[in-house]
């Protein structure tokens, strides 16, 4: 299952349902890692959007941070200023869909 860090703001927040996406720069680093387990469009890498996977968001990296595991989509698009996103920036946008343990 593929871990990702999370800031406790954001971490919160998801939790609450106020959050409902949480984004990662387009970048070779999560190109990879979204690559192994979310189906992509051959050559360009781009998701295809047509499945959902299981996530671990924890807040730190100590194995004993507090974490939880949500069903996200993935797509690349541009996010909300208001959940961390920076205007005109693409990000791999991972879609909340479900909270499947606190």
């Amino acid at each position: 299952m593929l871990i990702l860090p999370i800031k406790k703001k954001w971490f919160d927040m998801i939790l609450s349902g106020e959050k409902k996406e949480e984004y990662r720069e387009v970048k070779p680093y999560y190109k990879a890692r979204f690559a192994k387990i979310f189906e992509m469009h051959p050559y360009s890498y781009i998701p295809t959007g047509l499945d959902t996977h299981e996530i671990m968001f924890r807040n730190g990296y100590s194995g004993d941070s507090p974490s939880f595991i949500a069903i996200c989509s993935l797509d690349i698009k541009q996010g909300r200023e208001k959940w961390g996103a920076e205007p005109g920036v693409d990000y791999y946008v991972l879609t909340i869909v479900d909270i499947k343990s606190k």
